[in-house]
């Protein structure tokens, strides 16, 4: 390996390092994997990439390092602003140790007038996601405050459009897609959680990004709370994307000896559009030692069924019948304990209120094991309501600025406000309680909700969302690690809550409060970009939608909850004869395909029509795959257009059904010959080349299909 150079490789990505005389390291590739490179390879590639010719122009940087400055001559936004005694530091790094591997780097960098050190890590992970961290260590005699340091990798002046996400509750995660500004651009979330607008990615891509073509580089950061995410565009350099924690002023204070470390960024390139964005995140979290290997349960949670009107008969009876239509797990949700009779009350006494079950949940939590069922219970830890024991036991572990505590306009939201995690006598309080109802119930699984953002969080007088979030974590790995085999979900009013950071520590996350199909269509589709189905939870209620008043078919809502970690949100006890057997029949279906949905490759057909919605879920060695083909609104055309079934081998040829268990799509004008031939066996090359004639479906209908090698 030439010292001046490091080139790492894996998983069909490469990233190729430039080691200066002076400073950090430089990279000057991220993308397809380059090969073997020789040293002569190496200089040609030096010659080809290289801005001009030295001595060049004084103020502009040649090639950017892993921490652009000014001292760079980089004009962008810098990648780490640090103060000491309320004036700007101004590194000047000399590397100090290399490690390197077949795809990491391992780097240290002393700068000795200012007394930092810091450590960069850059790895190609499983699948070819790209992981940067940075670590920021105060070796001085005073304090240093970290405004921030941020993670960036360059991409071409070709990524000429630029891929993030808003949203609203019940509409997560809507993609918006504009050219690439020019300039440094930013786009923070200052919620203290990721939130329903959270910028959840940043992709840019040659052109508008397509599901199955292109070039896309995509950043997300793992972090559950404030975020930065950034792009620079500037003229006289190559084209960053990146992102980092957002901090506020005096959030990270550094005595000596103390250390910052970033929050892990994951940087994904894709020769293959926004499904291969989605392969290689989903091939490195199916890789790790954590993700979940057993069937994912046919869940029935409980609160669209009785909201806060808990009556354990009720209950029993519902947990009865959720057994018999097929249901793993059933999950009781807010309204179990103490003065929990709406949601201005309770949160933070996680004692059972016996004035409703006044023989405890022990009662319940046995019929539901006894049943076969697992018992799943929920828990908001990080809130806590002024009228609780807990509060006015202990009013000094609100995670507030106390002038804001009650609110001035007596407006807060659900009435509830945040308990200092950061604070151990309030960790531990939680910690016994949680633990205490775990064991004595026998808890499978906690659906761990998170309802408002932090606002004005002080903690000791200076911002603690930092340490809320840390605290949190620490929270859900010591009682992961008490209960083995407890999983957790993380749910935040919906999908506010679905980085990679709490990913790490949870077993899945609940998508949308929404459980309007027509919604949930798109809110699954870019929660899927990052996340494997098996980790989102999607469930049927009932129609019309509470979140939205929307109603829809039976059949369409079971087939878009079949896209993800199914189940339902629903008093079945309230569902007619045909309406029990068809969600049975649903169970059966899901327990059948569940382990090629969970496991397959996802792709989405790139259709002309935007009322169309095609998903996929390829089995990795290809002999099986299954789809929904889904409408939003009325289709353009009474002719429809062929649906190409991406993935398959083209050598084999396939048995397609339309899999109508669950109910029977409706459609008008267009029916294709194939839907009435059972089976229908055609080559992959037809289905993945010509594709299948659709139906004229209506608004709001879906077909399943499932192909199986003939």
């Amino acid at each position: 390996m030439n010292a001046a150079w490091s080139t790492l490789r894996r998983d069909g990505v490469g990233v190729v390092v430039a080691h200066p005389e002076q400073g950090l390291p430089m990279v000057l590739h991220w993308g397809s994997d380059l090969g073997d490179l020789t040293a002569s390879d190496l200089t040609a590639f030096d010659l080809v990439t290289s801005r001009q010719t030295a001595p060049g122009t004084l103020d502009a940087a040649w090639r950017l390092n892993l921490v652009p400055q000014e001292a760079d001559g980089w004009a962008g936004r810098p990648g780490l602003l640090v103060t000491a005694s309320g004036r700007p530091l101004y590194p000047r790094w000399t590397v100090t140790s290399v490690e390197r591997k077949a795809s990491e780097l391992d780097v240290t960098a002393r700068d000795e007038e200012n007394g930092l050190s810091l450590r960069t890590v850059l790895e190609i992970a499983h699948g070819g996601v790209v992981r940067l961290t940075h670590a920021l260590t105060n070796d001085g005699p005073a304090a240093v405050d970290v405004a921030w340091l941020e993670a960036t990798l360059p991409v071409p002046k070709t990524a000429s459009h630029v891929t993030q996400f808003s949203g609203r509750w019940s509409r997560e995660k809507s993609p918006v897609t504009v050219p690439m500004p020019p300039g440094s651009t930013t786009r923070e979330a200052r919620r203290g959680r990721g939130g329903h607008d959270a910028p959840w990615v940043t992709l840019a891509s040659s052109g508008t990004p397509r599901n199955r073509t292109g070039e896309v580089w995509a950043v997300h950061l793992g972090w559950s709370a404030d975020v930065t995410y950034r792009t620079d565009h500037v003229t006289e350099h190559v084209t960053l994307v990146g992102a980092g924690e957002l901090l506020r002023p005096g959030e990270i204070r550094l005595a000596p000896g103390e250390t910052y470390t970033t929050p892990v960024a994951y940087f994904v390139y894709s020769g293959a559009g926004l499904d291969g964005v989605s392969e290689r995140f989903h091939a490195w979290m199916r890789a790790r030692p954590q993700h979940p290997v057993t069937p994912r349960p046919l869940v029935l949670n409980t609160w669209e069924a009785v909201y806060f009107d808990h009556s354990p008969a009720k209950l029993e009876r519902l947990a009865r019948k959720a057994a018999e239509v097929g249901v793993e797990r059933f999950v009781l949700d807010d309204g179990w304990f103490h003065d929990r009779r709406s949601d201005t009350a309770g949160l933070g006494d996680w004692a059972v209120d016996r004035a409703v079950w006044p023989d405890g949940l022990e009662p319940l939590a046995d019929l539901v094991h006894g049943l076969g069922m697992q018992f799943g219970l929920w828990f908001e830890p990080e809130m806590v309501n002024l009228d609780s024991d807990l509060a006015r036991a202990h009013p000094d572990w609100v995670l507030s600025n106390p002038a804001a505590v009650p609110s001035p306009d007596g407006l807060s939201f659900r009435t509830q406000y945040v308990l200092d995690l950061a604070n151990p006598l309030a960790w531990e309080h939680l910690r016994s309680q949680i633990s205490a109802r775990v064991s004595e119930l026998g808890i499978d699984f906690i659906k761990w909700d998170h309802n408002r953002d932090l606002v004005e969080a002080v903690h000791d007088g200076y911002p603690g969302t930092h340490e809320q979030t840390l605290a949190t974590y620490a929270l859900i790995e010591r009682l992961k690690a008490d209960h083995p085999g407890l999983e957790i979900e993380s749910c935040s009013s919906g999908g506010g809550r679905t980085d990679l950071g709490i990913l790490q520590l949870t077993d899945r996350v609940w998508a949308s409060d929404s459980n309007d199909p027509v919604e949930r269509q798109d809110i699954q589709r870019w929660t899927e970009l990052v996340l494997p189905p098996e980790l989102v939870g999607a469930h049927v209620g009932p129609s019309p939608a509470h979140s939205s008043g929307r109603a829809t078919d039976l059949s369409y809502r079971v087939a878009t909850a079949l896209q993800g970690h199914a189940g339902f949100e629903w008093d079945i006890l309230t569902c007619t004869e045909d309406e029990i057997a068809s969600i049975t029949a649903y169970a059966q279906l899901y327990k059948e395909l569940r382990g090629l949905v969970h496991t397959g490759t996802v792709v989405h057909a790139d259709t002309a029509d935007p009322a169309l919605r095609v998903t996929g879920f390829v089995a990795p060695d290809r002999s099986a795959g299954v789809w929904t083909v889904a409408t939003v609104a009325s289709l353009t055309e009474a002719l429809s257009e062929r649906v190409r079934l991406d993935g398959l081998d083209p050598e084999r040829h396939y048995q397609v059904r339309v899999r109508e268990e669950a109910g029977t799509a409706l459609w008008g004008w267009i029916t294709p010959a194939w839907l009435g031939k059972e089976p229908l066996v055609v080559s992959g090359r037809v289905l993945t080349q010509v594709g299948l004639q659709l139906p004229t479906l209506w608004p709001a209908q879906a077909l399943i299909l499932h192909v199986t090698a003939a």
